[in-house]
């Protein structure tokens, strides 16, 4: 999996180089290449170079190839492309598409395969639509430039990748629901993840009564949480901001703050400039940032599950329970013990991220934590400073980003395959501990 991402993102980064990738035909360095197809393959958004301006319609085009094949995921299309090929698959292939798309039942990896993909282009599709009427009918853009404007923002947002054809993101269009509210449809459907999407899907098409599984009701409640939280939060600090939304109207307010409070979980557009936002602002979106969105989706960060469980543990220790419940269910200690490593190892990640930039760089700690955590969720907001780092800053933020998309799979993968039974225990003793 590793592989295959380091593959595409060196295939990107060599096609992103050539002079026909850029407007003035000169070609790009090799670090604001590499930077911008890790940025592309894994879903988030960060920039060096003003899309619209910089890369011509081929560097545009490759930016969207990396970015579709980064949101479905590698190994679902290399699975796809063995079931092409030799109408069957191996062992060993099928684990790993498993793996990567969270597939319950070993039986059912055939069908996920495709339908990741059947599902993924036809929510692009029908975001697009909306999209390019807009464009066409309410802007004035010709038909075939108003169907590519739909067609890249209905792929970028879908993926949860927040790259744009505008030179200030969607901040054009901050008060027009036609535009922000389809992007943000895609950004959720994208973010919670295929599982829930496909127990969604099932649900719909059988209307089964049975339970929900307990996956799709902790994604689905904390995804609704945060995003509540996110809004609220977004339009209580920042109302009467005249440098982001104090100069709208309550309607103009309200849909920027449902597309801010939304973004975080990681999408990286923006309709207001985001370095004008509060410092408390900043570190709410950083905390929503660093949780991200739905196991096996689009979305980056520890996930919404990760942060979940962590919070149904610390609640049972509270109560001096002897194992954590989550409705009905009793969570497994295993699952515990990986919810904990993958969220401070991406605490460990982002420390050692800012620190770093923070000695390398002459930036205050709000804007270069909020990057380091932008870049390690595959968020892609940015406050700014991303295009004026040195090429040592853009390297770390270019290991976080790669890091941060391949880390919480590649764990979990890892800890299956290395899961091995203790033959014996040692005697027990406790420290003190708090």
């Amino acid at each position: 999996m590793v592989g295959g991402f380091a593959l595409v993102a060196t295939v990107g980064t060599a096609l992103l180089m050539l002079p026909a990738a850029t407007e003035g035909g000169t070609g790009t360095a090799l670090v604001a290449a590499l930077f911008t197809a890790v940025s592309a393959v894994c879903v988030t958004g960060l920039i060096v170079v003003d899309t619209p301006t910089y890369w011509s319609a081929f560097g545009e085009l490759v930016i969207l190839a990396l970015v579709q094949v980064g949101g479905v995921g590698i190994m679902t299309l290399a699975t796809l492309l063995g079931l092409l090929i030799a109408r069957r698959v191996g062992l060993r292939l099928q684990l790993t598409a498993q793996v990567e798309t969270k597939s319950l039942r070993f039986g059912e990896v055939r069908q996920v395969v495709g339908g990741v993909l059947a599902v993924s282009l036809a929510i692009e599709l029908i975001v697009a639509v909306p999209l390019t009427l807009r464009f066409a009918l309410a802007y004035g853009e010709p038909p075939g430039r108003a169907v590519y404007l739909g067609v890249f923002h209905a792929v970028c947002a879908f993926s949860n990748a927040g790259f744009a054809l505008f030179t200030t993101s969607i901040i054009p269009f901050a008060t027009d629901p036609f535009i922000c509210v389809p992007i943000v449809i895609a950004v959720v459907l994208g973010g919670i993840g295929f599982p829930v999407l496909f127990e969604v899907g099932r649900r719909v098409r059988t209307r089964a009564g049975r339970r929900w599984t307990l996956h799709t009701r902790v994604t689905l409640v904390t995804y609704g949480v945060l995003a509540v939280v996110g809004i609220g939060a977004f339009l209580l600090a920042e109302w009467s901001n005249p440098a982001t939304i104090g100069r709208f109207d309550v309607g103009g307010k309200l849909v920027v703050g449902l597309f801010h409070g939304i973004m975080p979980r990681s999408a990286g557009f923006n309709t207001i400039e985001v370095g004008e936002m509060y410092p408390a602002t900043l570190l709410v979106t950083d905390m929503l940032m660093f949780i991200g969105g739905g196991s096996a989706g689009t979305a980056g960060g520890i996930k919404v599950t990760t942060f979940a469980l962590l919070a149904f543990v610390i609640w049972a220790e509270v109560r001096g329970e002897p194992t954590v419940h989550v409705g009905n269910r009793r969570l497994a200690a295993a699952v515990q013990r990986q919810a904990l490593t993958i969220a401070l190892l991406g605490v460990g990640l982002v420390a050692v991220g800012t620190v770093t930039l923070l000695s390398i760089t002459p930036f205050r700690l709000d804007d270069v934590l909020f990057e380091v955590v932008s870049a390690f969720g595959t968020v892609g907001l940015s406050t700014g400073i991303t295009a004026d780092l040195p090429p040592s800053g853009l390297l770390v933020l270019t290991a976080l980003m790669f890091l941060g998309r391949l880390g919480p799979i590649t764990l979990a993968c890892a800890r299956a395959r290395r899961h091995r039974g203790r033959r014996y225990e040692l005697p027990e003793e406790r420290t003190i501990v708090g």
